[in-house]
């Protein structure tokens, strides 16, 4: 045996592992025990462990027995005490906790200010929201009076204004018309409905028209949607709008803000159109209004550029000077009041039959409970309102809470906007939630509490008793117009789509796509793409995360990528890898390719090995005078430069079973080639799904490190002192 040979074989295993790319020799079994003596030697001798070791010991948890837990949650629940049964109470209505400590000297003039101006913004706009949903006008302005007292009563924001909204009226608005078209209303005096070719008696009141139909529709979508909001308030699922980010919120109300002006162009143009409904309504809509361009009257035209013209320069212009003005100038009432007065005295029905208003009546109907026979038709479309109404609002409210230094209870709010829907909707209502425009007006003028809205309600109040009636030859053109003019603000999000990329391209994406489909489809539908492809850009970000390769700052324990900073320092012989995502089943593969990629690829080494074996056993016998000596031919390799990976945890939030499998094939594939793999920074929850998968031996549990540096250090040591401490971090026996 050459010298070479001589020396190679007094060295450890491991020596020779590292020195060769063969493939190693079989590690007798008395090595393999002094190898597992020589692990516990590392733990207990101080000369193998020259460097501070950190030991946290783990909390004990208590065993949990689910039969007494149960039971101890449910006799705290049932317990009853004067002071609990008054804390539930003024959690439920938190008006009874506010209003007694109100400072009236301090709040009063803001709160009626900004009570007043929200009031009167709301008229125009609660009567042309109505024209949206499908409903005579009268109910946008119950709607938007109920929901303000409601609201005062249940709602903790201090600032939100709750009343009609165009999202929400456009969607109630989409369900009334398919409704209706089923029934194919004709026979509103007998009762009767057809359906098709066959007449169904349908229980309603001789007097019950198309609009008493409408409202019955728009009432129980109302009460179904409440109901949900309540529900989900009940059990604390309002982390459903999580789903709805900020990105896919906006892409749908400027989607569906297309939809809205698609819906209203018809009465700009005075045209008597169908209203389209169902998938590419929108497209629909405008083929037919370029089919019946011709028809258009002349003064509903004329009528909405005078409104446009005089509509857009002072909005622009309240928004430019909002910081000055006290109060913004209610251009919409101004029109709509000058509109009613030239269509009035001007006869512009009788003489160019132009579309108006019509009657308005004084007062409040009886109430009546929603339709329950048309609960199976709507409850599905019921789900997506309640969901966008209570996104909305407890987004708005939240947004608010935190500009002015107080909280609110999103739970509560839920219920607060659950039941400004579900009471309302006996009271001939649609759905309700806080729109963002209206809530920055109230904001501005100085509102202080909930208070504003019991001044607005009474604006309301007054219109109702007093002032409806004279709506009666109001066009519905100018109608449409406020409508068109207060989707200003969601058609402006395109001036911000440049940022928006900048900042996250993601995100960019995920609006063009919800906005596209939410215009081009339909709202509900529009809104479910939204949500799924939001969700699976979350999974693509998971499976496709960042990787990188760690070296140290000088003279610090710190961390940082190798190709996002220089002048790190790096260990020869270790790398330190980081996986920047949850490992699971998703993403198993990629973080195995990602990691043989950045390191050393040990199946490829392996095969090399394998193959230079093969090539040893073929190695021909040498003869010398006649007689055969079989010799062993040493194969020259270059040594393995690398001969630790450190795997950085802190940015892997779980494990799945997948994603243990995965660092089991890796351990494995690396001890072949006898590399070994040290995890670092685990969390518990990490650690916890290690030990519940079996990733180590008992006596191995040590080898998760709490610092990329001590595990390091380890290696470093682990290199320079093989021979007497354990080489390979883990027992040679294998697996």
């Amino acid at each position: 045996m050459s010298s070479e040979s001589k020396e190679q074989h007094d060295l450890s295993p491991r020596d020779s592992s590292e020195g060769n790319d063969s493939l190693p020799y079989e590690v007798p079994l008395e090595a393999q025990k002094e190898s597992s003596t020589d692990f516990k030697q590392f733990e207990t001798n101080d000369q193998c462990r020259p460097y501070h070791r950190i030991h946290m010991e783990p909390q004990e948890k208590p065993n949990t027995n689910i039969k007494q837990f149960i039971i101890r949650k449910l006799e705290k629940s049932c317990q009853c005490s004067p002071a609990k049964a008054k804390n539930m109470i003024f959690d439920f209505l938190p008006v009874l906790q506010w209003l007694p400590k109100y400072d009236l000297k301090k709040n009063i003039l803001g709160d009626v200010m900004s009570g007043l101006i929200v009031g009167i913004l709301l008229v125009p706009q609660s009567i042309a929201y109505s024209l949206l949903a499908g409903q005579e006008p009268i109910y946008g302005l119950y709607t938007s009076f109920f929901a303000s007292i409601i609201y005062f009563l249940f709602g903790t924001s201090r600032h939100i204004s709750v009343g009609i909204f165009g999202i929400l009226c456009l969607m109630i608005g989409e369900v009334v018309d398919r409704e209706l078209h089923k029934a194919a209303y004709i026979l509103p005096s007998s009762g009767m409905v057809v359906n098709g070719s066959i007449l169904v008696n349908y229980t309603l009141d001789s007097t019950c028209d198309k609009s008493c139909y409408a409202i019955k529709i728009g009432s129980t979508v109302t009460f179904m949607a409440g109901v949900y909001q309540v529900a989900m308030g009940f059990f604390q699922v309002g982390f459903v709008s999580v789903y709805l980010s900020d990105a896919l919120l906006s892409g749908f109300v400027t989607g569906a803000s297309f939809t809205i002006l698609t819906s209203q162009a018809k009465y700009l143009l005075g045209l008597s159109l169908p209203r389209s409904h169902g998938v590419g309504s929108l497209i629909t809509t405008w083929i037919h209004i370029f089919r019946n361009i011709r028809k258009s009257n002349i003064c509903d035209l004329i009528t909405s550029l005078l409104c446009l013209l005089v509509l857009l320069p002072t909005k622009e212009l309240n928004e430019h000077f909002k910081s000055r003005l006290k109060a913004p100038i209610p251009t919409e009432l101004i029109v709509v009041v000058a509109a009613t007065l030239a269509s009035h005295f001007g006869k512009l029905n009788e003489t160019y039959n132009s579309s108006v208003a019509g009657h308005i009546p004084t007062g409040f109907m009886p109430p009546r409970a929603p339709d329950w026979n048309l609960v199976p038709n709507v409850a599905v479309d019921a789900i997506a309102i309640s969901i966008i109404g209570f996104a909305i609002t407890v987004s708005l409210s939240e947004m608010f809470a935190k500009k002015h230094g107080y909280t609110v209870r999103a739970n509560q709010e839920m219920y607060a906007i659950g039941f400004c829907n579900i009471i309302p909707s006996f009271f001939h209502c649609i759905t309700t939630s806080a729109a963002l425009a209206k809530t920055l007006v109230k904001e501005s003028t100085g509102c202080q509490s909930q208070l504003s809205a019991v001044v607005t309600a009474l604006v309301l109040l007054l219109v109702l008793l007093v002032i409806a009636p004279l709506f009666y030859s109001l066009q519905k053109c100018v109608l449409g117009v406020i409508t068109i003019v207060n989707l200003r603000g969601a058609l402006l999000k395109f001036r911000d789509v440049p940022k928006m990329w900048r900042v996250s391209r993601m995100d960019t994406v995920i609006w063009f796509v919800t906005m596209l489909s939410s215009a081009l489809i339909s709202t509900e539908i529009g809104l479910l793409i939204g949500v799924c492809f939001s969700m699976f850009c979350v999974i693509l970000r998971t499976q496709k995360p960042k990787i990188s390769l760690l070296g140290s700052a000088e003279e610090s324990e710190i961390f940082e990528s190798l190709s996002a900073y220089k002048n790190l320092q790096t260990k020869p012989g270790i790398k330190v890898f980081r996986f920047i995502a949850p490992l699971y089943y998703i993403n198993k593969e990629c973080f195995k390719s990602a990691l043989y990629r950045e390191t050393l690829n040990p199946v490829l080494v392996k095969a090399a090995q394998k193959k230079a074996a093969k090539r040893k056993l073929k190695a021909e016998t040498v003869s010398f005078n006649g007689i055969q000596d079989e010799v062993s031919v040493q194969l020259s390799h270059d040594p393995l430069e690398l001969h630790t990976i450190v795997i950085d945890c802190s940015a892997i939030q779980f494990l799945d079973t997948a994603g243990i499998h995965t660092l089991k094939e890796v351990r494995r594939d690396y001890e072949a080639i006898s590399i070994q793999v040290l995890l670092a920074q685990c969390n518990p929850s990490v650690r916890d799904s290690l030990t519940r998968g079996q990733y180590f031996k008992k006596e191995e549990e040590t080898l998760l490190f709490y610092s990329l540096s001590e595990a390091v250090d380890f290696a470093v040591e682990s290199q320079n002192l093989k021979g007497v401490c354990v080489l390979n971090g883990v027992n040679l026996s294998g697996d």
